[in-house]
């Protein structure tokens, strides 16, 4: 089934009235058509008729979904050996930037998520339709992927850009119907998941159908079925949904959370993320979004009343804290879905909180504790879903999964526990808490299901976070052969020249493929090449705006740390390695910049955040990435040779190739 508003052959368009396809096209949208949606119709469809009459033969679709990106593609024309994307501007005199980045953004979404796409040859093209004519200019890329360099073309030239692709086009004819009945499997970063999700796609939607991603579904499904039982037998219950870094627990708690969006239902859930940087990214998102789909669809809404209703939807664990603390009663909300629960606070972190920043003294709860017993206040049932990631704690108090297990066992034992199987895992902090579970067998119910194994970040790389934990965890050889694997589809470059490194990323990005620097809280030292950790940055401006906005990543001034980066994504990642954290021939090393000098970390559970940081920063790109490890000065103590050489090596010995 097509995902177009209006397929044909050429020939049956070039037959039929321009009135009927028109009232086709008004007949499948969802929301009213204005005037200017319906003029520019019609002055696509009258320039496709004078163009595709000289290629009966070919398949148009008009209005070609998009979901992961919440778009659909003005045309997409099948002639011969060639698929061309082809998107109006009808009336515009130039040629934006903006729009040559949305066509070439159609033309990556379907050669990488799109299966019949991926070998076939295809021509993006812009019509900008009151253009002044220009030289019309066929180009390849340095991908080498059969995906042409945007062709900028005005009305009246479009019948030669058509001409001159097809001169290039290599590959054999393309089967129009196999072509539309092909499997869309795309994997959306969690920013274009969310607004997916918030906008009323499914997760079959935005996700691969292969057996690895199936696994998303049947998590969303297991833990819908707790919730359901929960709430039929009047039970509380909490479910542990275990993750490798980019495996998709978010987007399962996304999943869950917009499965139950209406606040009068009584079973209305909220999603609570501690992560602060990507409350503000996807709330800013999910806003902008929807003020977006609203006007498109010829509705006013402001951004403000938009933010209110998003506010509701994702919340700041701390605010939906505090809010217990100010009223005894129980929250709205049966269902609670905790992200990145690893990284609740133990117990001295709470209570060192509570007494500096909430005038409580004494404060008695670690804040898991707490929070299950604001769920717990609920007379009938209760739900929490936390969604665990494995070596994802990165700061001080962090308590991993231990505090929530041993919160059950000491304060809240009649809760039933859903746990993976997977969560003896050493990555997971688990500890010995596991076996005080034992202690309740008949509460804890082992689900296989509620661990997500392979990560959909990078779709070209699934193994990618088994390799970064190889490398970390000083397993070189099998670092070496997991690479050797993923190698050919992700590239990874090394290189000791950051201008070099930037200039690789431009070079590699196409369309709006997001790029950015990313660094160590604790790489104190990398000031020589304009890189300043101290200074803040906005992650909402850093992770959304475009390439015209010095704040936004695009620009390479500003720089992500671990704790604006964990549980977003960029598409190519440049990460500059500091001399806090050293491989040495006796292993990593790991060092904080005191004064004027570097001083040993020998703290295990430092040491811990310091390697856990880099892990996160090494998982962020889904598409490749570029190390940057820097040679040091040797007129620089701070910046020794020494610091930087044995790290360089290391790498250099997985089998990176050097820029």
């Amino acid at each position: 089934m097509t995902r177009a508003y209006y397929s044909d052959t050429i020939a049956g368009f070039l037959q039929t009235s321009d009135e009927a396809i028109l009232g086709h096209l008004i007949r499948q949208t969802t929301f009213n058509v204005e005037l200017t949606q319906r003029g520019a119709w019609q002055q696509q469809i009258r320039i496709l008729k004078t163009v595709l009459a000289a290629y009966p033969t070919g398949h148009l679709f008009l209005e070609y979904d998009i979901p992961r990106m919440g778009r659909r593609i003005d045309a997409v024309i099948i002639i011969a050996n060639a698929l061309f994307i082809v998107e109006f501007k009808v009336g515009d005199t130039a040629f934006h930037r903006h729009a040559i980045d949305q066509v070439w953004d159609y033309a990556l979404d379907l050669k990488n998520f799109h299966g019949p796409s991926h070998s076939v040859f295809i021509a993006p093209i812009l019509v900008a339709t009151a253009a002044p004519n220009t030289l019309i200019a066929i180009s390849t890329t340095l991908h080498n992927d059969n995906i042409l360099t945007p062709i900028c073309s005005n009305e009246v030239q479009l019948p030669q850009a058509i001409e001159q692709a097809l001169f290039f086009a290599e590959g054999a004819y393309i089967d129009p119907q196999a072509w539309a009945s092909g499997p869309y499997s795309p994997t959306p970063t969690i920013i274009e998941a969310a607004a997916a999700l918030y906008a009323n796609h499914t997760v079959a939607d935005i996700t691969r159908h292969s057996a690895e991603e199936e696994n998303l579904n049947q998590t969303s499904m297991a833990v819908s079925a707790v919730i359901s039982q929960a709430k039929q037998l009047g039970k509380k219950a909490i479910c542990f949904v275990t993750g490798v870094p980019g495996a998709g627990k978010t987007l399962v708690g996304l999943n869950i959370a917009t499965q139950h969006l209406d606040s009068e239902s009584s079973t209305s859930s909220v999603f609570l993320s501690g992560n602060g940087p990507l409350v503000a990214v996807l709330r800013e998102a999910l806003t902008r979004d929807k003020v977006r789909r609203e006007r498109e669809a010829g509705h006013k809404i402001s951004k403000s009343k938009a933010g209110r209703e998003v506010k509701l939807f994702i919340q700041n664990v701390h605010h939906f804290r505090d809010d217990c603390l100010a009223d005894p009663n129980p929250p709205h909300d049966h269902v609670a879905i905790f992200d990145e629960a690893q990284r609740a606070w133990d117990h001295r972190q709470t209570a060192s909180f509570m007494a500096r920043k909430k005038n409580q003294p004494n404060f008695a709860h670690s804040e898991s504790a707490f929070l299950i017993s604001c769920l717990d206040r609920h007379p009938d049932w209760a739900v929490i879903v936390c969604l665990v990631g494995g070596g994802q704690e990165i700061n001080t108090g962090e308590a991993g999964m231990s505090e929530w297990i041993t919160s059950l066992n000491r304060s809240f034992p009649h809760w039933e526990v859903y746990v993976s199987d997977q969560l003896t895992d050493s990555e997971y902090a688990a500890g010995d808490a596991l076996h005080l579970l034992a202690q309740h067998e008949a509460k804890v119910h082992y689900k296989p299901e509620l661990h997500l194994s392979v990560s959909m970040r990078s779709y070209r790389a699934e193994y990618l976070s088994l390799m970064v934990k190889q490398l970390l965890d000083l397993q070189p050889e099998t670092a070496q052969a997991t690479w050797r694997h993923i190698k050919d589809n992700y590239p990874i470059v090394l290189t000791r020249d950051a201008q070099k490194a930037k200039q690789w990323l431009k070079q590699r990005a196409r369309g709006n493929e997001r790029y950015g620097i990313v660094v160590s809280s604790q790489a104190y030292r990398l000031r020589p090449y304009a890189i300043d950790v101290r200074v803040p940055i906005d992650p909402v401006h850093w992770f959304l705006d475009d390439k015209d906005d010095v704040r936004s990543s695009y620009y390479l001034e500003d720089v992500a740390t671990e704790f604006q980066v964990q549980g977003l994504e960029l598409d190519w990642a440049c990460v500059t390695w500091d001399a806090d954290f050293r491989h040495h021939a006796d292993g990593w090393q790991t060092f904080a910049f005191k004064g004027s000098r570097w001083e040993r970390v020998l703290k295990a559970e430092r040491k811990q955040y310091l390697k856990n940081a880099y892990r996160v920063l090494l998982t962020r790109a889904r598409q490749g990435m570029v190390i940057v490890v820097p040679k040091g000065d040797p007129e620089d103590h701070t910046r020794s040779e020494e610091y930087y050489d044995g790290t360089y090596e290391y790498l250099k010995g997985i089998g990176f190739p050097v820029l």
